[in-house]
């Protein structure tokens, strides 16, 4: 693997002094309007970036846990579209206005712990423009998301999907995501096991992340809605093993399909223990993109056969020429892999270039070769973005956050997944809008 000079890994480890944000002095240059910027007047101040020093970003990810093939997923997408800043992937990363790009790797541990304390760590950095993340929902929701926003520091997600993180009285104005809203995900699950897999009775497992609790719901409330019916839903940990005693209680209820939109561990362990459970052994095992890693795909083993997963549908812009033959080759080559861990590094790949494209347009370069960055104008530049063509497809931002508001998922069927199969397709996708959603299901 390749070592790169931009990249900079710190630890989580103990309290850190704060340290306060003094704002710039008037600077003239190219600001959105024209003249001088006075820092001192504007929300949040600036972020002022000296001559020859780096411009600092941060991904906030998941780093160490089973989880971490998600995180690192998206880890490798931004240090590609720090490479490709100069028009090649070479392994030599390119500049933004002038200056480097140095990129801080913060372990959020897929849990509200973690992201309060890689959250509260990176906030106390005067110099950090923007963080790209988190990998989970449990570490940005009311997390993250409020610990930055409270110091104008922009947080993008490739891979956040709860609903409540853009939600009405819920969602913090610092707070983007080019993952999709789990409305989408939930209610094409949903759709598809009653209208095409014929099932109607359901039963769901959700570990304790608000990801898969929000996720099942959403399933099992466009499941009633079709005329299904739910025979039981249960409560998991992550961290558990053993997982019979659940699934031979769900098994009196005889549901045709059962949903467990979880993390790799659960989904993994699951699968294999539910073909071990004599009332399931027709049941219909069905997991979302939680479960798209290597490691749940071992733990099944051969009960992967015949298990059904949703996620983004990444057939389209995998067979596009600059993925294909750019792209795709670098990640191989760099991360010395066989194949992408996830459609994640994508997704933060677009996220990294429309923040690329409102900070051109924000940013004040001064006769000095420095930099000066307002926070706030630097976001309302990102939520203005809309029509983007993106690595993923089109991106237009709402107000409430939601980048990816068309979003075309799919079903996959083991063992033919992306995680086993660089050339895996789906068995089944649809694309719907998250307008679409709500006014058909109220949700």
């Amino acid at each position: 693997m390749k070592k790169h000079r931009w990249l900079v890994r710190i630890a989580l480890l103990g309290a850190m002094a704060l340290v306060a944000a003094a704002c710039a002095e008037e600077e003239e240059g190219p600001a959105v309007a024209p003249g001088a910027v006075d820092c001192a007047a504007v929300e949040f101040g600036c972020v002022e970036v000296g001559a020859g020093e780096p411009i600092k970003i941060a991904a906030e990810q998941t780093l160490t846990t089973p989880d971490a093939p998600l995180g690192n997923d998206q880890v490798n997408g931004l240090k590609l579209a720090i490479d490709y800043l100069d028009g090649a992937l070479d392994g030599v990363p390119g500049q933004l206005l002038g200056h480097d790009v140095e990129l801080i790797e913060a372990d959020e541990t897929c849990s509200a712990e973690g992201g309060t304390a890689a959250a509260t760590e990176l906030a106390a950095d005067p110099n950090l423009v923007s963080v790209f993340g988190t990998t989970c929902t449990s570490a940005a929701l009311g997390t993250s998301d409020a610990i930055l926003g409270a110091k104008g520091i922009l947080l993008i997600s490739g891979s956040n999907t709860n609903p409540n993180l853009t939600a009405e009285g819920v969602h913090n104005d610092f707070y983007l995501r080019t993952a999709h809203n789990d409305k989408i995900q939930g209610a094409i699950v949903a759709e598809y096991v009653y209208n095409e897999l014929g099932a109607r009775t359901a039963a769901t497992i959700n570990d304790e992340s608000p990801y898969a609790d929000a996720l099942a719901a959403v399933f099992r409330s466009v499941f009633e809605s079709l005329g299904g019916e739910i025979t039981t839903f249960e409560a998991v940990q992550s961290t558990d093993t053993e997982f019979k005693p659940v699934l031979t209680s769900i098994a009196q209820g005889k549901p045709d399909v059962l949903y467990y939109p979880d993390f790799a561990q659960v989904c993994g362990l699951v699968t294999a223990q539910a073909r071990e459970v004599a009332g399931l052994k027709d049941t219909i095992l069905m997991g979302s993109d939680g479960c798209a890693s290597a490691d749940a795909l071992e733990l099944a083993g051969d009960a992967l056969d015949g298990w059904y997963r949703s996620g983004p549908d990444t057939s389209a812009f995998k067979q596009g020429d600059f993925y294909q033959n750019e792209m795709l080759p670098a990640y191989l080559e760099q991360f010395g892999v066989e194949a992408p861990l996830s459609v994640f590094h994508a997704h933060i790949w677009d996220a990294f270039y429309i923040w690329k494209a409102a900070l051109d347009q924000v940013a004040v370069q001064n006769d000095d070769g420095s930099l000066t960055i307002p926070r706030t104008a630097l976001k309302d530049a990102v939520y203005a973005t809309s029509g983007y063509q993106g690595l993923t497809g089109t991106i237009t931002c709402t107000p409430l956050g939601d980048c990816a508001t068309d979003v075309i998922i799919g079903i996959f069927l083991g063992p033919d997944w992306p995680e086993a199969n660089p050339d895996a397709t789906p068995v089944y996708s649809d694309v719907k809008s998250l307008q679409e959603v709500s006014e058909a299901y109220g949700i």
